[in-house]
């Protein structure tokens, strides 16, 4: 496991290092995120820059694992590199109860897990409908979860691009949903829908101003 978490951290300090030159990247409300204790980073996804931009706006004390599609390991570097980046594999072809045990267990030991409601990237960098699936690991995990939004990722690498360019990009962090408010949705299983509605409204609502 150490050297799992060596491995982790190069990439981060690289890829902060290559952010801060290439896109004067910004993180806006990052003490939002608590400090201990198990937590949901709940953002939009635009572009396949987002899960290593979100990753280094964290605290260095604390490890982001990412739930990520078990087609991007589709050889063997892929899946060594993916292992090292601590992934959670989830197969979107069904509903996989494995991963979800996966992610509310990290929850639950008091690490930080970061979704992306809407599933997939979006085609056109609007916001796009919260998973059913996410609402029931919010609801389950019972833990804050940290709105985020990032701004500028569609611009500098979106769907079928070939090439990054260099944009400006803000990733900010939301106050957190408590759990109280997620209980103060409803009740039986329509409050998943409610909850992954919910937090995407509250992406939505992030502005720079968001502090």
């Amino acid at each position: 496991m150490k050297n799992l978490h060596l491995f982790y951290w190069f990439a981060v300090y690289s890829v902060r290092l290559w952010a801060a030159v290439w896109f004067r990247i910004e993180y806006i409300g990052r003490g939002n995120i608590p400090e201990k204790g198990g937590c949901i980073i709940a953002a939009n996804h635009a572009s396949f820059l987002d899960p290593p931009l979100i990753g280094t706006g964290v605290s260095a004390r604390r490890i982001v694992r990412f739930v990520a599609r078990a087609t991007l390991r589709k050889s063997q570097l892929a899946h060594w590199v993916y292992d090292h980046l601590l992934t959670i594999p989830l197969d979107r072809t069904k509903g996989d109860l494995k991963a979800m045990r996966t992610v509310l267990g990290h929850l639950a030991q008091g690490e930080v897990v970061a979704l992306f409601p809407e599933g997939t990237r979006s085609e056109d960098g609007q916001l796009q409908q919260a998973k059913a699936g996410i609402g029931f690991m919010i609801v389950k995990a019972g833990v804050p979860v940290v709105p985020t939004r990032i701004e500028g990722s569609f611009e500098a690498y979106p769907r079928g691009a070939r090439f990054i360019r260099p944009r400006k990009i803000r990733v900010i962090f939301g106050k957190p949903v408590q759990p109280e408010e997620i209980k103060k949705l409803g009740d039986g299983k329509e409050v998943y829908a409610l909850a992954g509605d919910h937090i995407m409204r509250r992406i939505g609502e992030l502005g720079p101003e968001e502090q």
